[in-house]
């Protein structure tokens, strides 16, 4: 009888001490971790069309970026390499505003549409191709390219004559990063017809006769240099004249009129878009495609 009694008592001591036990595990102050929320990172984004200013959350303006600039029909890695290299951007030129926005809605920084574009533009895929890019976002949430521990300045374009451009011929600035690669897209052609007096006038020539000559070619296979008239012109700077898709161009002159025929289109620097789908359909990931366009960066979480 007495053992018996004795056995009840351990057992009832045993859950008390358990009982106990919980308590202080759950309830004390050394045992509980409150994580601190993350900061939401928003950007004041001035629209172009209206001049009004907005603050809009980062992921967001990254979704609304890739429906402006990339066709959603590509391949999802490009879409994830996009998202990265549109966020970088939105980072970069967030850590270096001064005045009362971050960043414009059109060309001049990266093209933003809204919903209601995007509803506009896709009609009855819509929701396919908001979600498709949302995916991509979300997959890639809080990712920017770095060099050297500095946010990176992620130029990209839509498609090369076969290879990118530094980014000191275009922009007159030296970047290790934005060095020119090779870019496996198909390059097309565009021919732009121009009378000799349009040409004329927008290069600020005399017209009386048309000569090029002097031509000095980037290693990208751009023009450098071109003399027209006995003119000395960057390649960039005929570009922004005349409008044309790329440096990547060959003057004719006809007998009433100067023909003008362009490969690739954009600037050239940093990625191609069209070269990053075909990476993609070609079985690379966007963190490989990320890394061959901007050489020696790293990818990692952005910190608020």
């Amino acid at each position: 009888m007495k053992n018996k009694i004795l056995f009840l008592v351990v057992v009832v001591l045993s859950f008390v001490a358990i009982g106990s036990f919980k308590k202080e595990t759950t309830f004390s102050d050394n045992n509980i971790k409150e994580e601190t929320p993350k900061e939401e990172v928003k950007l004041a984004i001035k629209d172009s069309e209206t001049g009004i200013v907005s603050n809009i959350n980062l992921e967001e303006y990254v979704i609304g970026v890739i429906a402006g600039e990339m066709p959603a029909s590509f391949n999802t890695e490009a879409l994830k390499a996009q998202a990265v290299a549109a966020r970088t951007y939105a980072v970069y030129k967030m850590n270096n505003a001064s005045g009362t926005y971050d960043l414009v809605t059109d060309i001049t920084n990266q093209v933003y549409v809204t919903k209601d574009k995007m509803k506009e533009n896709w009609q009855e895929n819509y929701e396919y191709y908001y979600n498709k890019i949302k995916d991509a976002v979300n997959s890639t949430k809080d990712l920017i390219m770095t060099y050297n521990g500095n946010v990176i300045c992620s130029f990209y374009f839509s498609t090369s004559n076969g290879s990118t451009e530094e980014a000191k011929t275009v922009f007159g600035e030296n970047k290790e990063y934005l060095k020119s690669v090779s870019s496996p897209e198909k390059s097309k052609t565009t021919k732009v017809t121009l009378t000799k007096d349009d040409f004329c006038n927008k290069l600020n020539l005399s017209c009386n006769k048309i000569t090029v000559n002097s031509i000095e070619k980037t290693s990208s296979g751009r023009i450098g240099t071109i003399v027209i008239n006995n003119k000395s012109f960057k390649g960039t700077e005929v570009r922004t004249k005349l409008g044309l898709r790329s440096t990547d161009f060959e003057i004719n002159i006809l007998s009433n009129s100067i023909e003008i025929t362009t490969k690739g289109y954009g600037h050239g620097v940093g990625m191609s878009q069209y070269g990053a789908n075909t990476l993609a359909s070609e079985g690379k990931t966007y963190e490989e495609i990320l890394k061959h366009y901007y050489q020696n960066i790293n990818i990692e979480k952005i910190s608020v």
